[in-house]
């Protein structure tokens, strides 16, 4: 009779608390967001990630904090002379201090990375988000803009529109990324949008009168914009390994500004008497592209439930 009525309060108790987790009866369930933040925290592929973007974006804003030189003074007299005391990278051809402009080198990558993926997305949520909504006409015209660009190739797109441009700043990179990197967000977004108006909650709300604009900012947005946002993170370190390659070949970043690319292309001849010269700045690009890869792919697992 005892163990009969301790088995029944259990059970009770279960009922009332619910089984852990916060899904149970007896808590308020998780919003996606909230459940998939959840997930993030106790992902370490999300925490890894996390840390060592942390630690770039720090750097690229405050790069003195752990380099205390300056990436434009060089001394040809310790052209590609290897490590030595306070100059852990050694020097590259012009005498420059490899280990300062690798960490200055962080700064613009990190800034057409960011830049071109907050452009890119914007642009093509907003178009591919409209086109599929509304439909009709702005949904034919968008896909077929949308293949038009799909057919330029990236490299030689950026060879004939970036050549003509004489400026050093970011700036013209930042807008060819983001030029020829809508198109890809604007179908993850249409797709997501016209996925999200078929719900229920949104015809109720069609069908109790309310507007376009209010259907599409509180019900169709805020479940729709999940894949654009996994899509953008992984494009993000895709974009910064673009403009690495537009500088390698002579056509993205230019003197004097500091930038990955650049080192990288000044280093490739030299690669067999000075392979240092190449190795840290070619290093820091990959675990840089890495970092935000495996962000991605930690965000969209969280965001997928099918993935869990």
């Amino acid at each position: 009779m005892d163990l009969a009525l301790q088995e029944a309060e259990s059970v009770e108790g279960i009922e009332k608390d619910g089984p852990p987790g916060g899904t149970g009866p007896g808590e308020k369930p998780r919003s996606l967001w909230s459940d998939a933040w959840h997930q993030l925290r106790r992902n370490p592929v999300f925490i890894i990630s996390s840390l060592m973007i942390l630690f770039l974006v720090i750097i690229s804003i405050w790069p003195q904090l752990i380099a205390s030189g300056d990436p434009l003074q060089c001394d040809l007299s310790k052209s590609q002379q290897g490590s030595s005391p306070g100059h852990p990278f050694g020097y590259d051809t012009q005498g420059c201090d490899v280990y300062t402009r690798t960490v200055y080198g962080a700064r613009a990558s990190i800034t057409v990375g960011v830049c071109a993926t907050l452009g890119a997305a914007f642009l093509g949520s907003l178009l591919g988000g409209l086109a599929g909504f509304f439909g009709g006409w702005s949904d034919a015209l968008l896909s077929r803009v949308a293949d038009i660009f799909f057919g330029i190739p990236v490299v030689l797109g950026g060879l004939v529109f970036l050549s003509v441009v004489t400026s050093t700043t970011v700036w013209p990179v930042v807008g060819f990324i983001v030029l020829l990197g809508w198109p890809q967000i604007a179908r993850i977004g249409r797709g997501s949008v016209i996925t999200a108006k078929q719900n229920d909650y949104v015809q109720a709300a069609r069908a109790l009168g309310a507007g376009n604009s209010r259907m599409m900012l509180r019900h169709v947005a805020p479940n729709a914009i999940a894949p654009v946002i996994v899509v953008a993170t992984i494009a993000l370190g895709t974009y910064i390994a673009l403009e690495a390659t537009l500088s390698f070949l002579g056509v993205g970043l230019r003197p004097p500004t500091v930038s990955w690319g650049i080192d990288i292309s000044n280093a490739a001849s030299q690669i067999r008497n000075a392979p240092h010269m190449l190795l840290w700045p070619a290093g820091a690009l990959s675990l840089t592209v890495l970092a935000f890869i495996m962000l991605g792919d930690a965000v969209r697992d969280a965001l997928d439930p099918k993935l869990r």
